[in-house]
Order: C-alpha cells, then sequence, then structure tokens
C-alpha cells in the first residue's frame, strides 16, 4: 500500500464512511476501517491510525478482538510499543481479553526490534494452555489429566473437533487433574479432537443499564434479536462478600397489588420470601402478575392514602426461569410486552431442552445484574427466581456425576451452603440507595412442604408464601393460603409512616378470625350447621367472603393497600366490635364505623 495511488483510494474509502448516512455500526463499515488500520501500519502513518481512532471514539464502530488485534499488529509493525501496551490498556478498560493472536503478534514485533529481553513475559501466553488430555465425561462433567496449574472456578474454553467452543467451569482439582462442568452440554465431547484452554479467569457476566427491557438466555446472551449489549462492567458471577455490619435492616414495603400478600404478608424492601408451589398450580402467573403490579409505596402526608411511589422510575424486576418450557417461556415474554412492564424487566430464559448444567449459573448471573441495578445505579430491583427446584435438581446432578455421597434424597449434603449463596444476595447495604428483594418459587413434589428443596429454603430465608391446591380447585384465583404463609421482617414494612397505623392489628385479626372460621367449619361437618351458635355462623360467613372477596383476585385486578385494608374492615364489620380483640379501641374508634369508600 506504500504506492499515493493506493493510498488515495484508502482515503476515499475513510471519509466515505466519515460522510455516509448509513449505520455506522454496519459490518461493511467495520471491515473497512480494518483494512485502513492495516494499511497505515504497513505504511508507517502513526499519525493517521490515531486520526482513524479519533473518529471511532465518536461514532457506534463495533468494537472485536479483531480490530484489537489488526491495532496492536499496526503498531508493532512501526516499532511503536508504547503505543501497542497501550491498546492492551483499551482492550481491558473495554471489557476485552487479549487472546493467542495478540501475544504472537507482540513477540514477532519485539524479535523483529531486536528486543527479545520483552519476549520472555510473553512466552506463557503465547503458548498457553491448550490441552488434549480428557480422558473421561461424565454427564455433564469432563475430567482432564496433565493439567499444569488448574484453578478452583476458573472458566476454561472448549473447542471441539467441528471448532465448536463451549464454556466450563473447574469444579475440583487434584494435582494435575481437573473437573469441569461444562455449561452448554457434553455432547460431541471426544479425548481425540476435544482441546480445552484454561483462561485464568473466574466467570463473569457483562452487565449495564441497558439490560432492563431485554431478554437473555440462561448463559446471559441476548435472545431477543436486539443489538448487543454495550458492557459498563464485567462482574464476577459469585457477587462481592457483604460485610454483615454493613447490611441495612429491611424497611419499607414492596406493594404487589395482591391483598393476601399486602395485608397479610407484607414484603420489606431487601427482603427474600419464596413461593411455595407444586405441579399444576399458577405459580406462573402469579409471578407475572406481581411482575405487572409490583412497586414502590409512599405514603402521602396528611393522608390514609398510600400511592405509587414517585421515584417509580428507581424499580426494576430481575426474572429468571429455570427449567421451563417452551410455552411457559412464551407466556412470560409475551405478558411481559403486552401490558408494557417490559422495559423495567431483565429477563433471563433457561428452557427445559437446555443443558442442565446451566441451571447453575442462570441465578447467579441474574443476581449480578440485579446489584449491579440496586448497588451501582441505585434501583430497587425486584429478583423473581422460578423455579428453584429445578435448580436444586440441577445440583444434584453434578453431585451425582461427581459420584459424592449423596444426602437426603440423593441432594449433596452441601445443598443448603449452595442455596444460601443465591439466597443471601437479598439484601440493603448501607450508603447506597438501592435494594435486592427476592422471592424465589419453588414447586414441592407431591406438594411436599418437607421435601429438600422447600425445608432447606424455609430455613435460609424470612418467611413463606404458600399456594394451596384446595383452594385453587375451588377456583379461588391467586389461590394463596394465608395460614401456612408468613412474612418475618413485615412489621418492619408496615405502619404509621410507611403505610398505615391500622395495618397491623388489621391483620392480627384477619388471621385470628379466619383460624376460627376454619375451625368452626371443621366442627359444622361433624355436627351439622343445627348446632353452632349464632357466633359460630358469623364466622363461616366471614371465612366464605374472606375467601370469594378478599382472597379471590383476578389475574389483572391491581389492588393497593389502602384498598385492601378497607376490604378488610368491610369483611371486620360483620362481626360486633366486642368479638374483634385484636384491635385496640382507638383504632376501632377510628376505623370501625367509617364508610370504606371514603
Amino acid at each position: 500500500m506504500e504506492s499515493r495511488e493506493n493510498e488515495t483510494e484508502l482515503r476515499k474509502g475513510y471519509y466515505l464512511i466519515k460522510s455516509s448516512s448509513s449505520s455506522p455500526s454496519s459490518s461493511t463499515h467495520h471491515h473497512i476501517i480494518i483494512i485502513i488500520i492495516g494499511a497505515y501500519g504497513r505504511a508507517g502513518k502513526a499519525d493517521k491510525i490515531g486520526g482513524v481512532l479519533r473518529f471511532i471514539e465518536n461514532s457506534d464502530i463495533r468494537l472485536d478482538l479483531v480490530f484489537f488485534n489488526c491495532l496492536v499488529d499496526a503498531y508493532g509493525r512501526m516499532g511503536k510499543f508504547a503505543e501497542m501496551k497501550g491498546v492492551l490498556e483499551l482492550m481491558e478498560k473495554k471489557g476485552f481479553k487479549p487472546d493467542k493472536i495478540t501475544y504472537r503478534t507482540m513477540v514477532k514485533a519485539y524479535r523483529i526490534s531486536g528486543m527479545t529481553s520483552h519476549v520472555k513475559g510473553l512466552h506463557g501466553a503465547v503458548e498457553s494452555v491448550e490441552y488434549r488430555t480428557v480422558s473421561g465425561v461424565a454427564g455433564p462433567l469432563v475430567i482432564l489429566e496433565k493439567v499444569k496449574g488448574p484453578k478452583y472456578q476458573e472458566i476454561v474454553n472448549i473447542r471441539l473437533g467441528d471448532g465448536t467452543t463451549r464454556r466450563g467451569q473447574v469444579l475440583e482439582v487434584d494435582g494435575e487433574k481437573a473437573v469441569v462442568q461444562v455449561f452448554e452440554g457434553t455432547s460431541g465431547i471426544d479425548n481425540k479432537y476435544t482441546t480445552v484452554q484454561f483462561t485464568g479467569e473466574v466467570l463473569k457476566t457483562p452487565v449495564s443499564l441497558d439490560m432492563l427491557g431485554r431478554i437473555f438466555n440462561g448463559s446471559g446472551k441476548p435472545i431477543d434479536n436486539g443489538p448487543p449489549i454495550l458492557p459498563e462492567a464485567y462482574l464476577d458471577i459469585s457477587g462481592s462478600s457483604i460485610n454483615p455490619s454493613e447490611r441495612t435492616y429491611p424497611e419499607e414495603m414492596i406493594q404487589t397489588g395482591i391483598s393476601t400478600i399486602d395485608v397479610m404478608n407484607s414484603i420489606a424492601r431487601g427482603q427474600k420470601i419464596p413461593l411455595f408451589s407444586a405441579a399444576g398450580l399458577p405459580h406462573n402467573e402469579i409471578a407475572a402478575q406481581i411482575c405487572r403490579q409490583a412497586g414502590l409505596v409512599k405514603r402521602l402526608e396528611k393522608s390514609d392514602n398510600l400511592l405509587e411511589d414517585q421515584e417509580d422510575d428507581n424499580f426494576a424486576i430481575v426474572f429468571a426461569a429455570m427449567g421451563v418450557n417452551m410455552e411457559t417461556a412464551q407466556f412470560f415474554k409475551r405478558d411481559f410486552e403486552e401490558n408494557g412492564s417490559m422495559e423495567r424487566v431483565t429477563l433471563f430464559l433457561n428452557l427445559a431442552n437446555d443443558p442442565t448444567i446451566e441451571r447453575i449459573i442462570t441465578p447467579r448471573i441474574a443476581l449480578t445484574t440485579a446489584e449491579y441495578l440496586a448497588y451501582e445505579c441505585g434501583k430497587h430491583v425486584l429478583v423473581i427466581l422460578t423455579d428453584m427446584s429445578s435448580y436444586a435438581d440441577a445440583l444434584r446432578e453434578v453431585s451425582a456425576a461427581r459420584e459424592e455421597v449423596p444426602g437426603r434424597r440423593g441432594y449433596p449434603g452441601y445443598m443448603y451452603t449452595d442455596l444460601a449463596t443465591i439466597y443471601e444476595r437479598a439484601g440493603r447495604i448501607e450508603g447506597r440507595k438501592g435494594s435486592i428483594t427476592q422471592i424465589p418459587i419453588l414447586t414441592m413434589p407431591n406438594d411436599d412442604i418437607t421435601h429438600p428443596t422447600p425445608d432447606l429454603t424455609g430455613y435460609i430465608t424470612e418467611g413463606q408464601i404458600y399456594i394451596d391446591r384446595q383452594l385453587h380447585n375451588r377456583q379461588i384465583y391467586p389461590p394463596i393460603n394465608v395460614l401456612p404463609s408468613l412474612s418475618r421482617l413485615m412489621k418492619s414494612a408496615i405502619g404509621e409512616g410507611m403505610t398505615r397505623r391500622d395495618h397491623s392489628d388489621v391483620s392480627n385479626q384477619l388471621y385470628a378470625n379466619y383460624a376460627i372460621g376454619k375451625d368452626v367449619q371443621a366442627m359444622k361437618a361433624v355436627v351439622g350447621e343445627e348446632a353452632l351458635s349464632s357466633e359460630d355462623l358469623l364466622y363461616l360467613e366471614f371465612l366464605d367472603k374472606f375467601e370469594r372477596k378478599f382472597v379471590a383476585q383476578g389475574a389483572y385486578d391491581t389492588r393497593n393497600i389502602f384498598q385492601s385494608l378497607d376490604l378488610a374492615w368491610t369483611l371486620l364489620r360483620i362481626f360486633p366490635r366486642e368479638l374483634l380483640h385484636r384491635i385496640p379501641a382507638k383504632t376501632l374508634d377510628q376505623f370501625y364505623s367509617r364508610d370504606s369508600t371514603n
């Protein structure tokens, strides 16, 4: 490209890009830019390359590893080693990691210039570490031998004989042996053509505020045909450990728009509270309804009303689905898009036909995204994880492949610790505006609440919301049974200054009357209605109306906390004042006699 004629043609291409009205991020422009940089490098015109870089900074031209390697080659040819190192710093800033081509290009440039002392430090990177020592495959695991210095949780790149690449993570190290779990499955991996490269890095995921409104697969790759995410940071999916003394106690309420949750099992910002469901129950519909309706609440001055927080832009939802079928995935995507809530939702989908092992990283990628939105962007994030039973089954599959001693029902003995690494990432941090609230959803096999997954989840989390099959069979939606449900942090999220002063008393009275009504209903089945007292009949009337009017609620029926409390008072007025033992007289004076329409 040393002739003046060719350089003129090069300039024409460069200025054509600068003046083009078409998208500057097109692959054609990207290709032309690489040709221009290579040509200027061969011509020794560093100043011209600088001009191209300044132009790129103000454009949307796509940057990739090919572009950076071309830049390293151009500066290396000219002996501009300071600029060459500057490219490496720029790569790190943009989230790109040098590959073997990058280092080989640098070695070649140093050797041509006689700077052999610089070559030694690059040999390890150039010759990194591609092994063809696969000794076995067991389920989602690959066993490697004769590996130098493998590290626990190190990410590896696995290249198959057909050229496809998969990612894996080191699970176990024993001398020169390493056990790697493969995220995309082990089908097609052999010991003849498969090569494995150790990266020296832990698994990180790109995060950005632009992830809101986008749909990703279980590995965090966009699947909505949208543009690539421009990462603002790369974060370890295992999260950062939080000093317990820096945690802030969860306070203030997240309003779901569902009366049984908001009034009787209020959720505080920063709380972790699971939904216990079972096969055939509408937990997916409830999860979608919470996503549609959930928001922050704020008490107005000198008023009992509660409205959505005026800083509603600070609320976001991260939804991770694990092991769901295509129909369920389409339901969530369609529901979020049709009701307009998609713009504040980040959706991660691991389908039932995706590799099982991917389910282990899906909730961690979702929570890493939530931590960035909460602690760096100041948002109050609601994280919904469904179905945690699929996650536990994936954990059991890996444990069985590693031939570990099984625990209860075949689940690994460390499942409690593993679940805690997910659930304990909810909370609030002192000095940070945002919060992370978790609602994991799990299906109990055979409706068994003593199953290891719900059993261990209950130990870690701060309550539970129980979805009941009997209510569902009676066509009551949402079929939430309030008696076994509990929110341990409810007291810190409600009351005067946060919801309304009567909230706690109304909740206690509803619990008491509903429990008595259930006892009377059981007694009626034995002795008959004629043997019941007039007081017993009041409890039966309350029981019926409570389930039909308070528990039952349309899937698109949003009730704010003020409306739900007024509805509760309407039901409590079935009883004379003297039977409302759990509500103080002062509260009764204010709320018992007033019209619920006020």
